[in-house]
């Protein structure tokens, strides 16, 4: 299928797990793809494998989101990559393992400029421009944990919380501009994001939770995500019968509460 044929993608968090799965994916569409990642080595290695996919033409643009002080300048080359993005997609993150009162105040903070002050800081610099070109998508990665309290994410539950309510009012501000907006919304993918998630004090929580390994395929994942972008929905659940929550909490907000006090937490 060749439905984003020539379109401009961006996508952040693109050396693994979904951000890779989405690359592979929009590279069998013929998509001209800007992939954003800390590790070089792997972009490099995506970026030969799109490029052998099908992809019209790939650019690597390595960053470490927490580096805010950076994000402006990232946000400038990946527009003039090819001159305009027409997908964004915010899919970098970082997870998080501690309790309220264990976890330090730098943990939490880096946790949320990376999963919600950089994507706000990169789509501020974009949406302007989008918006003057006669519009665009822009996609943003939050979770199910964005849509109730999880244990032993503090950090992690209230950013993407966040993104949420900032996404959400951009697409209010913006749909008479020719912008849309979906926020993913996973739940157990197979990722290396628990792997890679911060214990209390910093530390790499450095293994697979059970109910991480126990998730649907990224590429299954990138397969549902791809077609909500298709579609301009304005959410997508991804993910087992761990999203039966959502509804819990949307029509029994009280159950889901009880409900999330029990919850294993790997």
């Amino acid at each position: 299928m060749n439905r984003f044929k020539g379109k401009k993608v961006w996508i952040t968090g693109a050396s693994s797990g979904i951000g890779e799965a989405l690359s592979y994916r929009f590279a069998r569409e013929s998509a001209i793809l800007i992939l954003t990642a800390r590790n070089m080595e792997k972009l490099d290695k995506v970026a030969s494998r799109c490029s052998e996919t099908g992809a019209v033409s790939v650019k690597i643009l390595p960053f470490d989101l927490g580096n805010l002080d950076g994000l402006a300048s990232l946000a400038g080359q990946a527009w003039s990559a090819f001159g305009g993005i027409d997908i964004f997609i915010n899919n970098a993150g970082i997870s998080q393992r501690g309790s309220v009162t264990d976890t330090e105040l730098s943990v939490i903070q880096k946790v949320i400029d990376v999963d919600f002050y950089a994507p706000v800081i990169l789509v501020k610099h974009i949406l302007p421009l989008m918006a003057a070109h006669g519009g665009g998508q822009l996609a943003v990665t939050s979770s199910i944990s964005g849509l109730f309290g999880f244990p032993l994410r503090c950090a992690y539950s209230s950013a993407k919380h966040a993104l949420y309510g900032f996404f959400e009012t951009v697409q209010a501000e913006y749909y008479d501009k020719g912008i849309r907006v979906t926020i993913i919304c996973p739940g157990r993918v197979r990722t290396n994001i628990s792997v890679n998630a911060l214990e209390a004090d910093g530390s790499l929580h450095n293994r697979m939770d059970p109910g991480q390994s126990g998730g649907i395929t990224p590429e299954k994942a990138a397969d549902k995500i791809v077609r909500a972008l298709f579609r301009k929905k304005r959410e997508v659940l991804v993910g087992g019968k761990e999203l039966l929550m959502v509804y819990v909490k949307r029509f029994f907000p009280g159950l889901c509460a009880r409900m999330a006090r029990t919850i294993d937490p790997t």
